[in-house]
């Protein structure tokens, strides 16, 4: 997508293709930072951090670290002792194993001085296979908001509301939930999106809306609380999320807040659809709910909020008194009965065990060995 008229990725080798280059969101709105990567140790803080983050990008983002790594030490052990570093940057998101399974089938039977070019070759197709896939997310969920314009009267735009940044911020290239939005926009489908500010990182504000801007779509950015009433009201035609786990039925994991957006949805009639890449459906988990490792994160989330201040300073203060306990709790589950489709780039598929058995029986046999 385009910042101030020039493409980016999130994430990409720098000319010297050995250097991994980042946008470092922790530092959007307010400043537009690019970072050098140059080992595995700055490839795992930059995820734990948040430097990256998005399931898909986390993805891409570990196997770079790979490829880091291998230039350090590319003996087996090299490859085991980045694998385990890398994994326990985050728990939650499935595209970070997946990445890592990856790369290591990938270097583990070739010869240790092919490894360097081979990790480096593998990271860069799995970088672009995710911008193949969000674009063909973005084609097969055109159809959902052109079936929403349909209904509209001439003149009015779909309102689709999201939450958290499935933007093409947290993937490589186009986003997921995103992508429809951006296909439609680009073909001149009147498009505006409720932002939900997505506390307590808010993602929403910072980052969805920041990116939706610079891309030229309409949109407001709301309070988290606002979905459920404009969802009431019939402000709201359809709901798209992102997620950082699917699992084997269905059910999905993602930001906290989707679980009470997606009850919002079913009660108001509206549907609510959750786009992913395959590489996110953890089909080693039969279902979601109580199951999937729910991230906790540290408190200081919630107690403090960075900004702007009027004389244009980058400040953090601190909202919550000193001494209440905190709880940041950084995922919740959605079930599957909530959700009205998967946007994934195999089409719109029921949320259910059959349904992603079939579109992806690769995967799913793979996940059985």
């Amino acid at each position: 997508m385009k910042v101030d008229g020039k493409h980016f990725r999130t994430i990409w080798l720098a000319p010297d293709g050995v250097t991994v280059e980042a946008i470092d969101q922790r530092r959007l709105p307010h400043e537009f930072v690019i970072v050098s990567l140059n080992t595995v140790e700055e490839a795992a803080e930059a995820i734990r951090s948040m430097l990256v983050r998005g399931a898909p990008l986390i993805g891409a983002a570990a196997a770079y670290g790979m490829a880091l790594a291998m230039r350090a030490d590319a003996s087996d052990a090299g490859i085991e002792r980045a694998c385990r570093m890398l994994l326990a940057t985050r728990p939650t998101a499935v595209n970070l194993r997946w990445a890592l399974d990856e790369m290591r089938r990938l270097l583990q039977p070739l010869p240790q001085p092919d490894r360097v070019a081979a990790a480096y070759a593998r990271a860069r197709e799995i970088a672009d296979e995710d911008v193949a896939i969000n674009k063909a997310i973005g084609r097969n969920g055109l159809a959902l908001i052109e079936a929403a314009a349909a209904r509209k009267r001439p003149g009015e735009a779909v309102n689709v509301l999201t939450h958290c940044n499935a933007g093409w911020l947290a993937t490589v290239d186009w986003g997921t939930a995103t992508a429809p939005i951006y296909t439609a926009h680009d073909r001149g489908i009147g498009v505006h999106v409720f932002v939900d500010e997505t506390r307590p990182r808010n993602q929403g504000a910072s980052l969805t809306a920041w990116e939706l801007g610079h891309h030229g779509v309409p949109h407001t950015v709301i309070a988290d609380n606002t979905g459920g009433h404009l969802m009431q009201q019939g402000m709201v035609d359809l709901v798209i999320v992102g997620t950082d786990r699917v699992a084997a039925n269905g059910d999905v994991c993602n930001k906290i807040g989707t679980y009470l957006k997606a009850l919002a949805a079913f009660d108001n009639k509206v549907p609510f659809y959750v786009a992913l890449p395959s590489p996110t459906i953890d089909f080693s988990l039969s279902e979601g709910v109580g199951r999937v490792p729910i991230e906790q994160r540290g408190p200081e989330e919630v107690t403090h909020m960075t900004g702007r201040t009027a004389d244009g300073r980058i400040e953090t203060v601190r909202i919550v008194p000193e001494g209440s306990a905190v709880a940041n709790y950084a995922f919740d589950v959605t079930p599957a009965r909530l959700v009205s489709g998967l946007i994934t780039e195999r089409g719109v598929l029921t949320a259910a065990r059959n349904a992603l058995a079939a579109a992806f029986a690769e995967r799913g046999a793979k996940a059985a060995e």
